[in-house]
């Protein structure tokens, strides 16, 4: 019989430890694991202790998940990663960077996971993406619940955009709230993002091929509005556009737009152009209203 597989988790932040309480469950039940989960905390202080002490003690992650017990066998605590970063070439997926840096296969896991829900297990969907398919399905078996339900594609490239683009289209939400636009703008709102979204993919991903059907996903439309509802993103731009207060765009809206630019595409995305302009260029909140009045879509 082959020896259990080892599982790790690298980051401790509230997802991370909300990830740490299902594996960490299921891998008391599961003989294809070690009952050990190893947790790799970036090391903080937290009222005189140690974050890794207080998460090896108290079997909580005071800080980033407060009031969520986890298991006892999750020794360690951990980061998770959306995102992209800007290569020499242009776009870079950090699942690339992982491939690179560590010689493995990875998969991806993105979805409409608001953290503190999955930690008290309400009903929700997540998609992986997998280069290799018997990864992702292993995966599948190592995270699913009755509560946390799991669909595995080979799309992994397009699962992974999906994470990270998201967070531009919320930004764009947010404004629009904050600039009390109502409920049909903010539909156009997501609706052009996501074309946008379909469209960054096709011309960005890797693997040449970008199934539609992902974006029907928990990864796609699903997170796509969970996140412009509520994510962080969202509330920070609707905040901006009502009281002017100091905004932090996403590292995300930056990149895109970089690559954009470098590659002569910045006229086709107009949503994505508008958020990172009014983000880091200092343009007015309304210029979302005049992107959307004037997007391609409608030509």
């Amino acid at each position: 019989m082959a020896s259990p597989l080892k599982v790790c988790i690298v980051g401790s932040g509230n997802w991370g430890s909300a990830i740490a309480r299902i594996i960490g469950s299921n891998a008391q039940t599961l003989q294809r694991f070690a009952t050990t989960v190893k947790m790799w905390v970036f090391e903080e202080n937290v009222n005189g202790r140690n974050l890794t002490d207080i998460i090896n003690t108290d079997h909580e992650n005071v800080k980033y998940l407060p009031g969520y017990k986890l298991p006892d066998n999750v020794a360690r605590g951990i980061t998770l990663i959306k995102g992209i970063d800007e290569g020499p070439e242009g776009l870079k997926l950090i699942s690339d960077i992982i491939r690179e840096k560590m010689a493995i296969d990875v998969s991806v896991l993105m979805g409409a996971n608001i953290a503190n829900e999955v930690a008290a297990e309400k009903f929700c969907e997540t998609t992986i993406g997998s280069k290799i398919m018997e990864n992702g399905l292993l995966f599948k078996e190592l995270l699913q619940t009755p509560n946390f339900r799991i669909t595995v594609v080979d799309d992994a490239d397009t699962v992974e955009l999906c994470g990270a683009l998201k967070n531009i289209v919320a930004v764009g939400a947010g404004f629009c709230d904050g600039l009390r636009c109502g409920d049909n703008t903010k539909a156009a709102v997501i609706r052009l993002g996501l074309m946008e979204m379909i469209a960054f993919a096709k011309l960005f991903s890797k693997d040449g091929v970008v199934s539609s059907a992902t974006f029907l996903e928990s990864c796609g439309v699903a997170d796509l509005i969970t996140t412009c509802y509520g994510g962080r993103n969202r509330r920070v731009a609707e905040a901006f556009a009502k009281t002017g207060k100091k905004l932090q765009g996403p590292a995300t809206s930056a990149e895109v737009y970089h690559i954009l630019k470098q590659k002569g595409l910045v006229d086709k995305f107009p949503l994505f152009g508008a958020v990172y302009q009014i983000c880091f260029e200092g343009k007015p909140v309304q210029e979302m209203i005049s992107c959307l009045q004037s997007h391609p879509e409608h030509l």
